[in-house]
């Protein structure tokens, strides 16, 4: 047996977050258990949990300190409420047959104990810990998560620690917000009056990064925490490098030219995946995107159908979207944003092409009143915010 559980209850100071492993004593557990015990390291002494002083629990439990223990107040809070609560939290799990009682002699459970340094309570660190080992050992023992669980959250969730949320492209369709400026501070200015939404992305255009370069990514982070990026680069050549600076710069995608050659495109999408951003086929100028997509080792993410500011007099060339999101292969989806002089009564027709983003700039960017603009665009979606009603439990 090799188990893995993990939980996080309570608040801080005295907020608990335990990891553990349990399983057999001849082991890789046990080895680890024999091995915690027996090298000693300064400020992280593993010990053994203890209902009791001369009390240990069963399974025979090694509790080993995450955060370096600088003083007796400090080795007191581990040596005192958090190893009976460990040990107490075991001792129940048996009690309770989330750990089978005729096992207690083969099993043995290593506890990684983690005690912020401002931790006062010894109620709140013992019950935290208690909590948290309880749930550890009942999600190790039942395999949670579940790969589907995972699978379902992986988009959805926010580290509470992070202090900024991750958006990923799960939820489709998207307003896409080109800001096609050459000027900071009006990019400031259209960023204030664009109400909050899941179902928005701002793009940095080519305008403004030729102006400003890839650290305008962290301007417009700061004028909109939180907000999912798109560097439109265009990248035409050394396509590693171009999406490098683009993840560097904080950016969530990149968007690369369906001009370039087929190896600059293979580079870039390799390379954004290397680093966890997506990655955007511009097709402008392309006679056939399909052609160029069939030719690839490696799809990109997103693939943009884009008519020129310059042709907007000409048709939208949206009739190929289900012969582009076909291609996708290895249960990862192929999205398609459409770009070129879209307005609020053309919406309709390029979501029923298939279009999962919608590119707007200047019917946003030079209108009178920009939030009433969004908030119309945003009506032909009909989405809602994609944590309305979403209720967090403890995972």
């Amino acid at each position: 047996m090799f188990l893995v559980g993990e939980a996080l209850i309570g608040k801080e100071p005295e907020i608990a977050h335990i990891d553990l492993l349990i399983g057999d004593k001849d082991g890789p557990v046990g080895a680890a258990f024999a091995n915690g015990l027996t090298n000693l390291s300064s400020g992280h002494t593993p010990l053994l949990s203890v209902i009791r002083p001369n009390l240990p629990a069963k399974p025979a439990t090694l509790i080993v300190p995450k955060v370096t223990v600088k003083n007796m107040d400090q080795a007191a809070q581990i040596f005192g409420p958090a190893q009976t609560a460990v040990a107490r939290a075991v001792a129940d799990a048996v009690a309770e047959g989330v750990i089978p009682r005729d096992k207690v002699e083969e099993l043995v459970v290593v506890v990684s104990v983690f005690i912020h340094p401002d931790a006062k309570d010894y109620d709140a660190i013992y019950r935290y810990n208690y909590g948290a080992t309880k749930l550890a050992l009942e999600r190790a023992m039942e395999g949670f998560p579940s790969i589907e669980t995972v699978l379902y959250e992986k988009d959805r969730s926010t580290h509470p620690i992070m202090g900024f949320r991750v958006t990923r492209l799960w939820d489709s369709p998207y307003l896409q917000i080109a800001l096609d400026l050459v000027d900071l501070g009006e990019v400031r200015r259209v960023l204030s009056q664009i109400p909050d939404s899941d179902h928005i992305l701002i793009e940095v255009g080519t305008p403004l990064v030729k102006m400003l370069g890839v650290q305008v990514v962290r301007e417009v982070r700061a004028a909109r925490p939180g907000s999912f990026v798109i560097l439109d680069l265009k990248t035409l050549d050394t396509g590693n490098l171009e999406v490098r600076l683009a993840a560097d710069a904080s950016a969530d995608a990149v968007v690369i030219s369906g001009l370039a050659p087929q190896k600059t495109i293979d580079l870039a999408i390799r390379e954004a995946r290397k680093t966890g951003i997506y990655s955007i086929i511009d097709m402008l100028n392309v006679k056939d995107p399909l052609e160029v997509l069939k030719g690839l080792s490696v799809l990109p993410d997103v693939v943009e159908l884009h008519r020129a500011i310059d042709m907007e007099s000409s048709a939208h060339a949206w009739n190929n979207i289900p012969e582009i999101k076909a291609l996708a292969k290895d249960n990862r989806k192929l999205l398609v944003a459409v770009a070129g002089g879209i307005r609020v009564d053309t919406v309709g027709q390029a979501l029923a092409a298939g279009a999962d983003m919608i590119v707007v700039g200047r019917a946003i960017t030079r209108s009178k009143d920009i939030r009433d603009m969004v908030e119309q665009f945003l009506s032909q979606l009909k989405q809602t915010e994609i944590d309305q009603y979403r209720v967090m439990t403890d995972f």
